[in-house]
């Protein structure tokens, strides 16, 4: 094919379909390329959280801590595979930089604004696109089998309240009432009552499918292969399914998008993080809250047909290796903190990679050169909660309309 384009948006994970969504929405020809098909990355098996309130960035001092601790541990929950990598070694500088806490702080308020706008458009677009995709938004709950760590964690609640973060702290009477699938070693808990979830890939297929009634045209198994520039501009894009020439371009290919950008000649300091989850049966009686499990240091989230548990975070390049040990870790972690689940059936084992920055904050950004370029990538676990308002301010950059947000925290250029 030789087609051309009003804007091209190469990714077909949520952050792409979502740019494609609004654009359409607003009227413009909109053409949306993947190279395998939709949401056949981390926005298919991910733990499908929309969280505004996990709003303090992957680059934080506790991070860095457990970091340290745990970076050579591969049953972490934060694992760094050793390798002799330039790219790696510049992202863990940037990442030690960004940890401090005068730079955390000035990115956590940043990220909750982004967050909260996101689950507000969750909410939007559970009622106004006319297909279900599983959106519950009465909160989660952070659980604890040990009173030291619920009281650590009620602490970092009473520090969240200045950004306007709320809670409820549930004692053992108030969360055994309220959630009747929690084991009984589970002493209390942390309500976050603004969160929510989704079923992440029934949420990404079905708004596609939305942005496509919209007008937009989607090719999926179409992978980029070669820009053509004229004038500072994208002229044309070779993919392996011909040639499109876009008037503008949004790239939103997640872990991909250095790999895409660099005969651009940008540089997007992003690391691919693997994650994993494990897809089973429900038990007898599901959890209704999504649940983060304290000690596992994994979420839980009650998708209705099924049950998902997710976690783990693995900085290991361009991955996708099976490690049963860090499966294993997953999977088991549930078990101290749910009833009847020992013998459940496994319906899926699944592992993705998650586009970090090092600075936890994503890169929402219109390029200078070439200058019809927006970049739109690095969410890092973040990318389901972040989905619809970056598919917005995305809109917003390409239309030249009033953003919602201040994405100057967001640009490229601060690395």
């Amino acid at each position: 094919m030789e087609t051309e384009a009003e804007v091209l948006v190469i990714g077909g994970g949520v952050i792409g379909v979502c740019s494609a969504y609004y654009l359409a929405q607003r009227g413009i020809q909109t053409t949306l390329i993947e190279k395998g098909e939709i949401a056949s990355g981390c926005s298919y098996g991910n733990g499908g959280l929309i969280v505004p309130s996990d709003a303090v960035p992957l680059a934080s001092p506790d991070s860095l801590g457990n970091g340290l601790h745990w970076l050579l541990n591969d049953r972490s929950p934060f694992y760094i595979k050793p390798r002799l990598e330039w790219d790696l070694i510049k992202w863990l500088l940037r990442f030690v930089r960004a940890s401090r806490k005068p730079n955390m702080l000035r990115a956590l308020p940043v990220l909750r604004d982004l967050l909260i706008a996101s689950r507000n458009l969750y909410e939007e677009l559970a009622h106004s696109t006319g297909f279900d995709f599983g959106f519950e938004g009465y909160g989660s709950l952070h659980v604890f089998l040990s009173k030291e760590n619920l009281q650590a964690n009620i602490a970092d609640a009473h520090w969240m309240e200045r950004f306007n973060i709320p809670f409820e702290v549930w004692d053992a009477d108030q969360i055994h009432d309220r959630e009747p699938a929690l084991s009984p070693k589970v002493i209390g808990g942390v309500y976050h009552p603004t969160d929510g979830h989704i079923d992440p890939s029934r949420f990404v297929t079905g708004l596609a499918e939305k942005a496509q009634e919209l007008g937009a045209r989607i090719y999926t198994q179409t992978e980029v292969l070669q820009f053509e520039i004229s004038q500072g501009r994208i002229a044309k894009i070779h993919t392996t399914r011909g040639v499109i020439q876009p008037k503008q371009v949004v790239l939103a290919a997640g872990s991909w998008s250095p790999q895409v950008a660099r005969s651009l000649k940008l540089n997007i300091p992003i690391q691919p993080a693997k994650g994993y989850s494990v897809t089973m049966e429900n038990p007898s009686v599901p959890p209704k809250y999504p649940l983060f499990l304290a000690e596992g240091h994994t979420v839980v989230n009650p998708l209705g047909h099924a049950l998902r548990v997710a976690g783990t975070l693995e900085l290991a390049g361009m991955d996708f290796s099976y490690n049963a040990r860090r499966v294993e870790v997953v999977h088991n972690s549930m078990c101290s903190y749910l009833n009847g689940i020992d013998d459940l059936k496994v319906i899926e084992i699944w592992r993705g990679l998650r586009p970090c920055t090092p600075d936890g904050l994503p890169v929402i950004n219109r390029i200078t050169e070439p200058e019809n370029l927006v970049v739109a990538a690095g969410h890092a676990m973040l990318g389901m909660s972040l989905g619809p308002i970056t598919g917005k301010l995305v809109s917003q950059l390409i239309t030249g309309e009033q953003m919602m947000l201040d994405v100057a925290p967001l640009r490229l250029e601060r690395f």
